[in-house]
């Protein structure tokens, strides 16, 4: 079938219209420095979907890995912990060239900027958020850098969004999230949605990211919004 000249023109202006999207989502999130952690519960494509569009947006990025969030990353994603993992979200399809090379620590670097309340950041996302990081953040057990930026997120009041993957919620682990939503932390599910009608895993994934990047107060084109 050919391809006549009203067809490619609707082409053309249905690729302009995507590449000023994303210039006009760069120039609002440019000025935004997100911090984003990963710890050691399932749903690590969470966390790598979230900084691909954090990064490809224009944000300024701070990846924290824990320990835990390694494995489940090399287990569930195939990430190799004795490798780069920028080398990682270039070989998974982030475009590092479109936006800020982000900055990765470990949870041992507790000296590094996060860790201060005088290290001006944007908001900070655990995605996938494990039960334990999630009771040492409701309890202020800040011992690794990850708990630490939780807990000067709080008292600093930034934005602060768990991403808690757990089924099904225990009693202790409600309680919880209700010490650490009543501190100031958003506790936020990865439940998609399906209104949207999502093709793909990434797609499904994405309707959850959208929604933590709401919250972080980033500008996103993520899905479909309701009724919109």
């Amino acid at each position: 079938m050919k391809t006549g000249p009203d067809q490619r023109k609707k082409k053309q202006i249905k690729k302009d219209l995507k590449n000023q999207d994303l210039k006009n989502k760069n120039m609002v999130n440019q000025d935004k420095t997100i911090v984003v952690a990963i710890s050691g519960a399932s749903g690590s494509i969470y966390g790598v979907r979230l900084l691909k569009e954090l990064i490809e947006s224009g944000c300024r990025v701070l990846i924290i890995l824990s320990h835990a969030g390694q494995k489940v990353l090399a287990h569930e994603m195939g990430y190799d912990p004795g490798s780069s993992f920028l080398l990682f979200l270039e070989e998974y399809g982030v475009e590092l060239g479109r936006g800020i090379v982000p900055e990765i620590f470990l949870q041992d670097e507790i000296a590094s900027a996060p860790a201060s309340g005088s290290f001006i950041h944007h908001g900070m996302a655990v995605v996938p958020c494990s039960m334990k990081t999630l009771s040492a953040v409701a309890s202020g057990y800040a011992d690794n850098l990850i708990t630490r930026s939780c807990d000067v997120g709080l008292k600093e009041k930034r934005p602060l969004v768990l991403v808690p993957r757990e089924t099904p919620f225990g009693l202790i682990h409600l309680a919880n999230m209700t010490r650490a939503a009543r501190a100031g932390a958003v506790i936020l599910p990865p439940i998609p949605s399906f209104y949207s009608f999502p093709a793909t895993i990434e797609e499904l994934v994405d309707t959850v990211v959208a929604r933590i990047m709401d919250h972080l107060g980033v500008v996103n084109a993520l899905g479909r919004r309701w009724r919109s």
